[in-house]
C-alpha cells in the first residue's frame, strides 16, 4: 500500500460505541506504526442542559484532517439526565449528537466519512401515501453538512442512496464474516444443494440471498409476507402470514438471512414453518440484532427447537445478556472497518473490501478441504 495519505488520520467514536473504535484504534496503530505515536482516537463530547437540549465538543483541532465518525444511532444503553430523569437516547437523539459533533468541526476537516452501520430511518425509505421520507432527508442533511462518504452495512434497501447521488454511499455485506463464522461453528455443514439451502424471510430480502445462494452454489427459498392493510400496528401493517415459495426443505440445513431481527417474531414464524416442512438446524444471520421486544420468545423458540443458532454482528449496541446464550454467536466486525478506514485514508479503493465473492470461496474451500481430511 502506498504511503500518501489524503490527510492526517482521525477517528470519533459517537457515544456508546467507546468499546468498538478502541478495538478498530488498537488495528490502526498496529498496522501505521510508521505514521505516528499514539491513539487515532479524537475525543469529544456532547454535554446536556438540565433540559435535554445539548452541544457539541471536540477537544483538539482537526484543521486538514481526514476524519471518520463511526456513530451508532441505535444504541439504547446511552443516557442523559432531563428534568431529573434519566432518559435513554433514541436514534433522533443520536442523529441529532451526530450533526452536533460535525457542526463542531466548522468545516476545518479535509474531508469527513460518517460510518454508520445501521442506517438511520433506514426501514422509513419509500413513500405510500402522505409519509415522511425520513432516511433520504436525514442522507441529504448529512451531505448539506459537510459529509463527503457514509459507509453503511447491509441496508435495508440501498436504493435509498439516490437521494445523494453525487456523494459517496457505501453498502458493505457482512455475508463473508457471517459464512466464516458458520463454518468455524460447526465441523459439520455440508455446502451442496441436497444439503443445504438459503432463505429469505420476505420479498425484500431476495438480493441479499441471491448473493450467499450464488457464491455458496445452493439453492433458494423464500417467504412472502401477507399483511392486513386496514390496520396500522406499531407504524405497520400487521403481517397475517408468511407464505413459502421455493424447493422441499426437508431433511436440510437451512440459513435464513436478514438484515435485523426487531422483534423476533417474524424469523420465529418463519423458522416454525420450515422445521414443519421438516428442514433440519435452522441458522439465522441478521446483521443487526435489536431484540426490540427482549429475549423471552427467542428462548421459548429455542428451547422447542425451532432454530439453532443466531448470528448477529457487533457494529450496534447489544445488552450483556443475548451473550449468555447458548443460541447467540456475535460477529466481530472491528477489523473490518479498520481496513475501510486504513484503505480510504489512503484514498485507494475499497472495491476488494466490498467484493466478498473471492474471500468466501476461498473460505469454502479451505472449509471443504478439512472437511475431506475429517472424512478419511
Amino acid at each position: 500500500m502506498k504511503e500518501e495519505l489524503f490527510g492526517e488520520l482521525s477517528v470519533i467514536g459517537m457515544r456508546g460505541s467507546e468499546d468498538f473504535v478502541a478495538q478498530v484504534d488498537s488495528y490502526l496503530q498496529e498496522w501505521r506504526r510508521h505514521d505516528q505515536e499514539g491513539s487515532y482516537l479524537i475525543q469529544t463530547s456532547c454535554p446536556r442542559f438540565g433540559s435535554g437540549e445539548g452541544k457539541g465538543v471536540i477537544h483538539q483541532s482537526l484543521r486538514g484532517n481526514d476524519v471518520y465518525i463511526f456513530a451508532d444511532v441505535f444504541n439504547h444503553g446511552v443516557t442523559y439526565d432531563m428534568y431529573g430523569m434519566t432518559v435513554p437516547m433514541s436514534p433522533d437523539e443520536h442523529f441529532a449528537d451526530l450533526k452536533r459533533i460535525i457542526g463542531a468541526i466548522e468545516g476545518k476537516a479535509r474531508r469527513i466519512s460518517v460510518i454508520m452501520p445501521m442506517l438511520y430511518e433506514g426501514r422509513q425509505h419509500k413513500r405510500s401515501g402522505r409519509e415522511s421520507l425520513d432516511c433520504a432527508l436525514a442522507l441529504q442533511e448529512l451531505v448539506n453538512f459537510g459529509v463527503t462518504n457514509l459507509v453503511t452495512f447491509d441496508a435495508h434497501d440501498p436504493r435509498v442512496q439516490n437521494a445523494i447521488p453525487l456523494s459517496g454511499f457505501e453498502n458493505v455485506r457482512t455475508s463473508y464474516q457471517m459464512i466464516k463464522a458458520l463454518l468455524n461453528t460447526y465441523d459439520d455443514i455440508r455446502i451442496d444443494p441436497d444439503s443445504l439451502m438459503i432463505i429469505s424471510p420476505d420479498e425484500g430480502g431476495m438480493a441479499k440471498c441471491m448473493y450467499y445462494s450464488s457464491v455458496m452454489g445452493i439453492d433458494l427459498g423464500m417467504f412472502y409476507k401477507r399483511r392486513d392493510y386496514s390496520k396500522i400496528v406499531g407504524g405497520k401493517n400487521p403481517i397475517v402470514a408468511h407464505e413459502y415459495l421455493g424447493r422441499d426443505v426437508k431433511d436440510k440445513d437451512v440459513i435464513i438471512v436478514d438484515d435485523m431481527i426487531s422483534s423476533g417474531d417474524s424469523v420465529i414464524d418463519v423458522a416454525s414453518q420450515l422445521k414443519e416442512k421438516g428442514a433440519k438446524r435452522i441458522f439465522v444471520f441478521a446483521s443487526f440484532g435489536l431484540f426490540c421486544n427482549g429475549l423471552e420468545r427467542m428462548d421459548e423458540a429455542y428451547e422447542q427447537g425451532i432454530f439453532t443458532k443466531i448470528f448477529t454482528t457487533n457494529l450496534i449496541y447489544r445488552t450483556p445478556e443475548p451473550l449468555s446464550r447458548e443460541w447467540y454467536r456475535e460477529v466481530n466486525m472491528c477489523k473490518y472497518i479498520a481496513y475501510i478506514i486504513d484503505t480510504l485514508n489512503h484514498d485507494q479503493t475499497i472495491s476488494h473490501l466490498l467484493d466478498q465473492s473471492k474471500k468466501i470461496h476461498l473460505c469454502l474451500d479451505k472449509y471443504a478441504r478439512k472437511h475431506e481430511n475429517l472424512l478419511k
